[in-house]
């Protein structure tokens, strides 16, 4: 199984796959650390590296954990699979288009502006917006990647609007429609039990509709993303040893000086040319004849 996981991961071209791996990984060392650690008495364990993953609502707690501010999109609710289930399935249908048209790297960097915008406003809203105000401190905090994958989504539809996707029970659907929909859903949602996550979609949603309209304008916000990732895995790739060799001067020979033809030679040679023509000369022949010339 690793070395399938192993194989999936470093294809090329394949960052929708790649982010659904590391979202899996996450999620399962999360629920070891959930269970075991409470079977044998040490919750604190999954309390503290959980606590790494959520996004608080508060400023003044956020500050004491930063980290958080991308780390949170890469978790998701421990208490069922329909959470992470639902997610991977997104990412997996609209990442797998936007990298066939835009490559892995834009892909991963619309993933990560999603994710920080929807951060971004997710935090805004619950601390100036009064209504939201008067709910931080009863929201536990905020994790899921919904926020990213809601910038690729409309990033693709942006992008694609009338491709269309094949869905259970309703047919063929523009992938623009699906986008709306979902919008206009998580909209609603703000003023639910889950406003924070849908504030968190329309941040992430707003990211990829702007991304892709100053792509379109020849500017890349997620530029500086990608050189930051390169550089990171520059560091861990394996420098190749650079073999010096030495090798000690050879004494230079001063160039053999042309071999003077007497007369006679030079009279026999051209006898020769013209018996058996220029090609039946020696080389040694056709080098005297050629310094003769030059006279």
């Amino acid at each position: 199984m690793f070395e399938e996981f192993k194989n999936a991961f470093n294809r090329q071209n394949n960052a929708h796959i790649q982010l659904i791996i590391i979202n899996v990984v996450v999620f399962v060392v999360l629920g070891i650390l959930m269970v075991l650690p409470t079977i044998f008495g040490f919750e604190n364990i999954f309390s503290v590296v959980h606590r790494q993953f959520v996004i608080p609502p508060t400023f003044s707690e956020f500050i004491s954990r930063p980290w958080t501010i991308i780390t949170y999109s890469f978790a998701h609710d421990l208490r069922g699979l329909f959470h992470i289930l639902f997610n991977m399935l997104a990412l997996y249908w609209f990442g797998k288009l936007f990298a066939e048209y835009l490559g892995s790297d834009k892909l991963i960097a619309l993933y990560v502006l999603g994710a920080l915008t929807a951060a971004g406003f997710y935090l805004l809203m619950f601390n100036t917006v009064p209504f939201f105000v008067a709910q931080a401190n009863s929201f536990p905090g905020m994790v899921g990647a919904s926020g990213a994958i809601f910038a690729i989504m409309v990033g693709a539809a942006t992008l694609l609007p009338d491709y269309t996707f094949y869905l259970l029970f309703f047919g063929p659907v523009r992938i623009k429609y699906i986008a709306a929909v979902y919008i206009f859903i998580s909209f609603l949602g703000t003023v639910g039990s889950n406003a924070g996550g849908n504030i968190a979609h329309l941040g992430g949603a707003l990211m990829g509709y702007v991304y892709i309209k100053q792509l379109q304008a020849g500017v890349n916000w997620g530029s500086w993303i990608t050189v930051t990732l390169d550089w990171f895995k520059n560091l861990f790739k394996p420098r190749t040893r650079v073999k010096v060799s030495y090798r000690k001067d050879e004494p230079k020979t001063k160039p053999a000086k042309p071999t003077k033809a007497s007369q006679d030679e030079i009279d026999a040679i051209l006898d020769k040319i013209s018996d058996r023509g220029y090609e039946s000369l020696s080389k040694d022949e056709k080098e005297k004849l050629f310094n003769a010339s030059k006279k």
